[in-house]
């Protein structure tokens, strides 16, 4: 078979106008003679032809660029380098803080048209640090629902939120069948960690014991404590086992914490006890607590827990720790005031 063989070598002939000559292009009018018009660009007013889906895709590029380039490669752990011409981060390295393939991400920001999913959504809101209103908006842009929404929290009377104060200086909070923390007071915030530096989309109780440095330092009997509470997961998913945010959660600690899939795979089973616990707090030291929890809802919902002083020493202690939040809170609300 010769060079070029198998490819098409016919060439276009024109059309005869009836005499055997080539037929003339049609005027605009329709008369012949003239070049056909030229294509004309649409409009500021007019949607290009892809419709609002584009439109949407082109906007969540656009939002996602935006984010990645107020990000600095030091908040998240980054080196900046010498050469580093873009402002923020760099796609590759979103792609890899995310755990997405690099021409993946690198086509959402081109707004190809391709389906992006909640899981993956979830990774870059966290690899881009953005706050639940942020969060609220990548998901709105990409017209995929949420399967861990931020604003539960508002969704708490504000009659809880002034017994959580009230309930100072015990450790209150309130955290839902999850473990995500729904609202805490100052003591609780200040109990394991800075719980105020934790990012929203991050306040969930098993999460942070499992990979939380500072929340794992404050456990004394941290090993057993992760296991009852990876088998009181297990037994509550059972009731959720195709909702969006338990499955989300479940995906997110198997993929981030071997110890996690570890207990997971054990299929271990159990119910919620209300029983005495100790944290190690760097302010005030060991402290000893009767965990008391009373559900918020007929079912397991949201839940209020509080932290009960087992002894004299613990009770000294959150009064302290109190005492040394509440100022640390005032001093810095002077300063930026």
């Amino acid at each position: 078979m010769s060079e070029g063989a198998g490819r098409s070598t016919a060439t276009a002939t024109p059309r005869s106008g009836g005499h055997g000559h080539p037929a003339a292009r049609p005027r605009a009018g329709g008369e012949p003679g003239t070049a056909l018009p030229v294509r004309r660009t649409p409009g500021p007013a007019e949607e290009p032809a892809d419709g609002a889906d584009g439109a949407r895709r082109r906007a969540l590029a656009a939002f996602l660029r935006s984010r990645r380039e107020r990000v600095s490669p030091e908040q998240v752990g980054l080196p900046r380098g010498r050469r580093r011409r873009t402002p923020g981060l760099r796609r590759e390295e979103v792609a890899h803080l995310s755990a997405v393939g690099v021409t993946w991400y690198t086509w959402i920001e081109q707004a190809r048209d391709i389906t992006v999913s909640a899981q993956v959504l979830d990774s870059l809101a966290r690899a881009l640090l953005l706050d639940s209103s942020e969060r609220a908006h990548l998901f709105a842009l990409a017209g995929t629902p949420d399967p861990m929404p931020t604003d539960a929290v508002d969704t708490l009377p504000c009659g809880v939120r002034q017994m959580l104060r009230q309930l100072e200086p015990f450790p209150a909070l309130v955290q839902n069948a999850r473990y995500d923390i729904l609202a805490y007071n100052t003591v609780y915030g200040g109990l394991l960690t800075d719980l105020d530096a934790v990012a929203p989309c991050d306040r969930n109780c098993m999460w942070l014991s499992f990979t939380h440095p500072g929340w794992q330092a404050a456990m004394p009997d941290r090993q057993e404590t992760v296991r009852q509470m990876t088998a009181r997961f297990r037994a509550r998913m059972a009731e959720h086992l195709a909702e969006p945010a338990w499955k989300a959660l479940l995906c997110r600690m198997q993929r981030e914490s071997p110890e996690f899939r570890e207990l997971w795979e054990r299929h271990e089973v159990a119910r919620a006890v209300d029983h005495r616990k100790s944290f190690d707090n760097p302010h005030v030291g060991r402290l000893h607590f009767t965990f008391q929890g009373l559900w918020l809802n007929p079912a397991e919902g949201a839940r209020l827990g509080v932290y009960v002083p087992a002894d004299d020493g613990t009770h000294a202690g959150v009064t302290k720790l109190h005492t040394l939040l509440t100022e640390r809170t005032t001093a810095s609300a002077a300063t930026t005031g």
